[in-house]
């Protein structure tokens, strides 16, 4: 009787695998062997694929980066680049939050997240902002995108109302926050988002080069 055929190794399955475990269980529940267990088979088949578990998270998170949107540093002025690009990166990551502590480490040599640093650097140089200055803007959006990305503000309170009864009465009506977290967090999210461009719309009038597209 022949024996059940095992479906074919390739990066896709192991990165879709691998980033399932992540979604579960957290980082730390990410082993070669327990990934090679859950796609039945031996943890050597894996590093023909991927040479250390390192450089398959570099992978997962070089796809996940693919999926960010820099398109309107070309196509529209320097503020909706920013916006489309900080609303695409905030959803890439908001899906899978717990592999951010990894991302965040930085683009490394992943050509996708480097992609994204060259379109969003290049646009914003070719907008007239000095490049010292690009490149803080740059970081400072990453730094908005990875703290709303990373976790819910709003899930950070019990509902239960008698944690805050008498002890800390300005928060009253803390344990309501959950039950309309996703309201809370996006709303948040582009109140911070606006605030942040409209700073940097006072600081470009002083500091845009010549040349530059508002």
């Amino acid at each position: 009787m022949p024996r059940p055929s095992t479906p074919i190794l390739s990066r896709d399955r192991i990165r879709a695998a691998a980033l399932e475990i992540i979604d579960r269980d957290g980082l730390p529940g990410l082993s070669m062997r327990r990934l090679a267990a859950e796609l039945g088979v031996q943890a050597p088949s894996l590093y023909s694929h991927f040479a250390t578990k390192d450089a398959l998270l570099d992978d997962v998170c070089d796809q996940m980066m693919s999926t960010v949107d820099v398109s309107d540093f070309q196509k529209a002025d320097w503020r909706t680049g920013i916006r489309t690009w900080a609303r695409s990166y905030r959803a890439a990551l908001a899906a899978h939050p717990n592999i951010v502590p990894f991302l965040a480490g930085g683009p490394a040599r992943r050509d996708s997240a480097l992609r994204v640093a060259d379109a969003v650097h290049g646009g914003l140089v070719g907008a007239g902002w000095p490049p010292k200055i690009a490149t803080m803007i740059g970081a400072s959006t990453k730094y908005l995108v990875l703290g709303a990305a990373i976790g819910s503000f709003s899930r950070g309170f019990e509902d239960d109302a008698r944690v805050y009864n008498d002890r800390y009465p300005n928060l009253s009506q803390a344990h309501r926050l959950a039950e309309h977290a996703d309201e809370i967090d996006q709303g948040s999210f582009e109140l911070a988002l606006d605030s942040f461009l409209n700073g940097l719309g006072v600081l470009y009038d002083s500091v845009a080069t010549r040349g530059g597209t508002p």
